[in-house]
């Protein structure tokens, strides 16, 4: 009846959610490392934090999807997808996300500078980050730091959608997993072979 009265309402739009899917890394020949290892949350510039697709349609602008998002926040992404990963190798005791409250002496810390498609010439997802690792048993800032890098992935794309950004950000985020999983193990590798190894004679 109020229908009647006032008119019809105007039908919602549904908003579509999205997520990258790919597959964790395989690592063959890495040797298992008896060491506990915690993803923080990831930090993210303000220009691509929230839930929006953001695509960079001419220089100097921003712009996002109507009516499609992520799932959650990109730093969320990385963060929880990065925590996966590392479990699913096996190559570490333990790994544990932000959300655990266990201290462990290795610790991956990063930031997203950019998680968008660009949409100009050359048409692609870019995914760029810096990342450290870092050992909490150092007390020196130099000794802390074991190593800090920054990644930076672009894939083409074939079109202007959000199905093939979420695709290409899929295999950014893909090799991304997988170029990070193989520094840290080496890094870590590395830090605990040297504690272990004898003094040279004198």
């Amino acid at each position: 009846a109020l229908a009647g009265c006032f008119g019809r309402s105007k039908t919602p739009y549904l908003v579509e959610q999205y997520t990258p899917e790919y597959p964790p890394p395989v690592v063959e020949g890495f040797s298992w490392l008896n060491e506990s290892i915690k993803v923080e949350r990831f930090s993210i510039d303000r220009s691509f934090d929230g839930k929006a697709m953001v695509y960079k349609p001419q220089e100097y602008k921003l712009a996002a999807y109507n009516y499609h998002r992520w799932m959650v926040s990109p730093n969320d992404l990385v963060t929880d997808y990065l925590q996966r990963d590392l479990l699913k190798t096996g190559i570490f005791q333990a790994v544990f996300s932000y959300r655990d409250s266990v201290k462990t002496r290795f610790l991956i810390e990063g930031a997203i500078e950019e998680f968008m498609e660009l949409s100009q010439d050359s048409r692609a997802a870019s995914l760029i980050l810096n990342v450290t690792l870092l050992d909490t048993e150092q007390k020196a800032i130099t000794q802390k730091v074991v190593f800090q890098k920054r990644y930076r992935f672009r894939e083409p794309l074939k079109e202007h959608s959000p199905g093939e950004f979420a695709r290409g950000m899929s295999i950014n985020m893909s090799r991304f997993s997988e170029q990070l999983v193989k520094d840290i193990h080496a890094a870590v590798k590395e830090r605990v072979q040297n504690e272990v190894q004898p003094p040279a004679n004198r």
